[in-house]
C-alpha cells in the first residue's frame, strides 16, 4: 500500500507538471515533504536532507563555467564554422548538424541549451536546402543528446552522480558513463546513415549548397574560451582516465582521489571572470535553475520511495517475473514509455537508475548493460512532441502551420524509428554481452 502511494505520487508530480506546465520538481518536493513526514513519519531534517546537494553543485558549477561560452558568442560561432564546413557536400548536412551539435553540447552547453539555439538554424537550414524536417529534426536532438552525454558535460555528470547516489563505486560509474555515451553516439550514426542514404534525401538535396557563409573568425575572447574549456575537459577526464590505466601509482591515486568536476569548474569560472570573458550576472542567469529544481525535486521524492521501499519491490518483480534476457529490453521499454511525456534527466533515470543494483543481484546482468538501455530508451523518445526534446524542435518552427505539420511527424515518424532503434541496439548488447 505504501509503494502504491509513493509510485501514485510520481505519476500525479508528472501529470501536474504536464497538465499546469509548472515544474514537475515543485510537486515532487511537496509530494516527498508529505508522505515522508506525515506517512513514513520521517522527520522534516531527514526530508530536507535528501535534496541531492552533489548533484546540484555539479550542475551549477559547470553550466556556470560553460555559460561564458554562450554569453561571449564562442559556441555560436563554433557551430557556424562547423556546418560552413558542409557547404560542399550538403548531403552530409545531416551529419554536420549533428556533428555540430554533439561537439557544443559535449563542451558543456547541455542539451536544452543546445537544442534552444541549434534547433531554429537547422530547420532554417531545412527550408533553404529542402532537407526533411524529420531528418534535421532528428540530426540535432540526436547531437544535442550524445553531447550532453559526454562523461564531463551536464547529462554525464548527472547520471554519474545518480549512479553514485544509487552506490556505484565513482570509478565504475565513470566507466559506465563512457559505455552510456558511446552507445548513445553509435545509434544515431547508424539511424542517419540509413536516412542520408537514401534516395529521397540525396535527390532533394541534390541542388542545395546549404546557403551557408563563412562565418567571422573567433575573437580575442573567445579564443580565450576555447582554451579554458578544452584545458578543464582534459584536466578532468585524464585523473580518471590515468588511475584506470595506473591503479597501483599512488600519486596518480591522491590526485584522482582530490579531482572533483564541480570544484574544478567553480576554479575555471573564477578564472574566466577575472579574464573578463562574460557579464557575471548574465552568466549566472543562465544556469539552468528550472532543471535543477525538476531533478533535485524528483530526486527527493525518489529517496523517500526508497525509504519506503518501493524500489526495491520494483526491483525485485522485474528481475523474478521475467525472463533474464528480457530484462534490458523491458527496462528500455518502460524508460521510453516514461520519456515520451515526461524528462529523461529530470524524471527517468532519478527513477530507474536505483533499480539496477537490485536487479542485479537477482539476475546477474552487467550493470552498465542496465544503465545503458535505460539511457538509450528513455532518449529514444525524447524527440516525442511532448517531450523536452521534441517541444523544443517544434518550438522552433516559425510558423503555426509548419507546426502543425511537424506535430504528427515526430509523433509518429521520427518516434517510431527512434525506438525501434534503440530497442535493436539492446538486444544486440544484451546478445553480445
Amino acid at each position: 500500500m505504501m509503494s502504491l502511494l509513493v509510485v501514485m505520487a510520481i505519476v500525479v508530480s508528472i501529470a501536474l507538471g504536464y497538465r499546469t506546465k509548472i515544474n514537475t520538481g515543485f510537486f515532487a518536493i511537496a509530494f516527498a515533504y508529505l508522505i515522508g513526514c506525515f506517512v513514513l513519519d520521517l522527520k522534516p531534517s531527514d526530508v530536507v536532507k535528501m535534496w541531492p546537494i552533489g548533484i546540484f553543485f555539479v550542475i551549477f558549477a559547470v553550466s556556470m563555467f560553460y555559460n561564458f561560452a554562450l554569453v561571449n558568442g564562442t559556441l555560436e560561432k563554433l557551430a557556424g564554422h562547423l556546418l560552413y564546413g558542409c557547404r560542399r557536400t550538403p548531403h552530409l548536412l545531416p551529419f554536420a548538424v549533428f556533428i555540430a551539435a554533439t561537439v557544443i553540447a559535449g563542451m558543456g552547453a547541455g542539451f536544452y541549451t543546445v537544442l534552444a539555439f541549434m534547433a531554429p538554424i537547422t530547420l532554417l537550414l531545412c527550408d533553404k536546402t529542402g532537407m526533411s524536417k524529420i531528418i534535421g529534426g532528428m540530426a540535432v536532438n540526436y547531437g544535442a543528446l550524445a553531447g550532453a552525454n559526454f562523461m564531463t558535460s551536464q547529462s554525464g555528470l548527472i547520471f554519474r552522480g545518480l549512479m553514485q547516489n544509487a552506490g556505484v563505486d565513482a570509478d565504475v560509474a565513470f566507466v559506465n558513463s563512457i559505455g552510456i555515451f558511446a552507445s548513445t553516439m553509435i545509434i544515431p550514426v547508424l539511424v542517419l546513415g540509413g536516412l542520408v542514404l537514401s534516395n529521397g534525401h540525396r535527390t532533394a538535396m541534390s541542388a542545395a549548397d546549404a546557403g551557408a557563409t563563412r562565418p567571422e573568425p573567433f575573437d580575442r575572447n573567445q579564443r580565450k574560451t576555447l582554451t579554458l574549456i578544452f584545458t578543464m575537459m582534459v584536466i578532468v577526464l585524464a585523473a580518471p582516465l590515468l588511475h584506470l590505466a595506473f591503479p597501483s601509482n599512488h600519486t596518480i591515486t591522491f590526485v584522482n582521489s582530490k579531482m572533483d568536476i564541480g570544484l574544478v569548474a567553480s576554479v575555471f569560472a573564477v578564472i574566466a571572470l577575472l579574464m573578463k570573458l562574460g557579464d557575471e550576472k548574465k552568466v549566472v542567469a543562465m544556469v539552468p535553475w528550472g532543471t535543477l529544481i525538476m531533478i533535485c525535486g524528483v530526486g527527493m521524492l525518489i529517496s523517500v520511495a526508497i525509504k519506503a521501499g518501493t524500489i526495491t519491490l520494483l526491483a525485485s518483480w522485474v528481475g523474478t517475473s521475467l525472463p533474464g534476457f528480457l530484462v534490458p529490453v523491458a527496462m528500455g521499454i518502460v524508460a521510453a514509455v516514461m520519456s515520451l511525456f515526461a524528462s529523461t534527466l529530470g524524471v527517468v533515470t532519478p527513477a530507474l537508475f536505483p533499480t539496477v543494483s537490485s536487479i542485479v543481484a537477482s539476475t546477474g546482468i552487467d550493470p552498465m548493460v542496465l544503465f545503458v538501455c535505460i539511457v538509450v530508451g528513455a532518449q529514444s523518445s525524447a524527440i516525442s512532441p511532448f517531450s523536452s526534446g521534441g517541444s523544443l524542435v517544434l518550438g522552433a518552427c516559425a510558423t503555426d502551420e509548419g507546426r502543425a505539420q511537424l506535430f504528427p511527424q515526430l509523433l509518429f515518424r521520427a518516434v517510431p524509428i527512434g525506438a525501434f532503434a534503440a530497442l535493436v541496439f539492446i538486444a544486440v548488447l544484451t546478445v553480445a554481452l
